[in-house]
């Protein structure tokens, strides 16, 4: 089983790359962020709880996402492995997935953090605001998330280094070309 999580700010192409990847490989592309807002759009109990810490570019409390990856990895089961984008965002999340793969015998293989400048996130986020219509994409809320990745998220880079399964790839340049530089990360060709 082939378990990948794509690591890094918001906007630097995780969720058009994971989905690449997921579909290449064969994996199931999990992007908590996609299931909170589908799960605001339906106004359900899970929506409606988290529409407001979302909008405010704040994280999702720990346990309710935890339950949530869970929940949405077991609907997957005989899955030929997992393309996490958006999770884990704190340690208590990633000891929490660890403690999970562990409980299904299998492991994450590695963390692949993409690579962007503060400036090429903020253009891309805006356009992306623009574009898909994302009103959780506002100036001031993509600062807001900003911090807090750097502030929450960030540390995490120590956690994964010290398990020996940290890689970066520089995320700028064409979807091809960057998607290219991750199947060679991937399959060892680095």
């Amino acid at each position: 089983m082939l378990n990948l999580i794509f690591f890094g700010p918001p906007g630097v192409g995780k969720g058009t790359q994971a989905a690449r990847v997921a579909k290449h490989y064969d994996l199931v592309h999990v992007s908590t962020g996609d299931i909170l807002r589908i799960e605001i759009k339906l106004k359900t109990e899970l929506g409606l709880k988290v529409q407001d810490i979302m909008a405010s570019g704040e994280l999702v409390p720990d346990d309710l996402l935890i339950e949530l990856l869970e929940n949405t990895c077991d609907k997957f089961k005989g899955a030929n492995g997992f393309v996490f984008d958006g999770f884990p965002r704190t340690l208590r999340q990633a000891e929490a997935l660890d403690e999970m793969m562990e409980r299904k015998n299998c492991k994450v293989a590695k963390v692949i953090a993409l690579e962007v400048s503060e400036d090429e996130l903020l253009r891309r986020l805006v356009n992306r605001a623009i574009e898909q219509g994302r009103t959780d994409d506002t100036a001031d809320v993509i600062k807001n998330r900003l911090i807090v990745y750097h502030k929450h998220t960030k540390p995490l880079i120590d956690y994964y280094i010290k398990q020996g399964i940290f890689v970066e790839v520089l995320g700028v340049g064409t979807i091809d070309v960057i998607f290219t530089s991750l199947c060679n990360v991937i399959d060892n060709r680095y």
